[in-house]
């Protein structure tokens, strides 16, 4: 898929292959690349996280509001923010187990709609500009012709890879997505490991809330507004299920760089950005229908 929209848009404007448009579209995969990290975890577990963008704003406004008006030095402003991200995914987990929702929708959504209303009111709806020569370094340099946060964003996504494939916590998240009820009878602590699970998507919010937050050399209130939806996409189309179990983190990496590849083809293209957000909506309905697909094809497999 990847490859087809790659030789369709090269065919059609040849600006998408200069070098600079290449190391672009890279740059611009990485806010959606380190979010869909988390939300792979999550789907895995046959769940959902609605809330990743409103919580990377929040994280990032407490990063950037102790940083420039609380007067906090800039170690403790970063762990703030950082401390903020995991403690919003924690209160995900918590709420989705502790008070037994019947699926991860419902806490999840009202995350979204409460951090995103908290980070409006703590901002009073202005951003804040003036970011740290590092966190500008990392979200706007480049090594050669990479972009540092790109390579940033490898070295994450080699991290979660070995979570998945290496250690005890990644067998026990599949376990959980394949089969929520034998995980618990095989005695795995479903709960604490979902609770483990959305706390790491809030630290993926707030890794992406600074690379973002270099890249723009600010912090505003919409920041990561609808991206939880591009995350979702690229996820599935990365070979992930919602109905979980089924998930790799480099198939979620060609999920993200076919989203990336489709925005910059419409911005190349002059698309009107309202058309965008149909196109966008067509591939997201495209990319549940191919989990359908795939489901139904593994059954009769079966």
């Amino acid at each position: 898929m990847l490859a087809v929209i790659c030789i369709v848009t090269a065919m059609l404007t040849p600006r998408f292959l200069t070098a600079d448009n290449l190391m672009n579209v890279l740059q611009q995969s990485v806010l959606v690349g380190i979010l869909s990290l988390g939300q792979l975890l999550v789907i895995v577990t046959a769940g959902i996280d609605l809330s990743v963008g409103s919580i990377l704003a929040l994280a990032s406004a407490i990063f950037a509001l102790g940083l420039h008006r609380w007067g906090l030095p800039e170690p403790v402003a970063f762990a703030a923010g950082l401390g903020a991200g995991v403690f919003l995914g924690f209160t995900n987990g918590m709420v989705l187990t502790r008070l037994r929702m019947p699926h991860p929708f419902i806490s999840t959504m009202a995350m979204m709609t409460v951090a995103r209303g908290a980070v409006l009111i703590l901002m009073n709806q202005t951003p804040i500009s003036g970011m740290p020569d590092s966190l500008v370094v990392v979200g706007q340099g480049r090594i050669g012709a990479i972009p540092i946060s790109f390579g940033l964003m490898i070295v994450i996504y080699i991290a979660v890879h070995l979570l998945l494939n290496r250690t005890r916590l990644g067998r026990y998240i599949y376990a959980i997505g394949g089969n929520k009820e034998a995980a618990r009878i095989a005695g795995i602590n479903v709960s604490n490991v979902l609770v483990l699970v959305y706390s790491l998507s809030g630290l993926m919010c707030i890794l992406a809330g600074f690379v973002l937050a270099g890249r723009v050399n600010a912090v505003f209130p919409l920041a990561g507004f609808g991206s939880e939806f591009d995350t979702i996409a690229a996820v599935i189309i990365g070979g992930a299920s919602f109905f979980g179990g089924v998930g790799t983190v480099w198939g979620t990496l060609g999920g993200v760089l076919i989203m990336s590849v489709l925005h910059n083809a419409l911005n190349l293209l002059g698309v009107d950005s309202n058309l965008q957000q149909i196109a966008i909506g067509l591939v997201i309905v495209g990319a549940m229908y191919l989990d359908v697909i795939r489901r139904r094809v593994s059954g009769i497999r079966a």
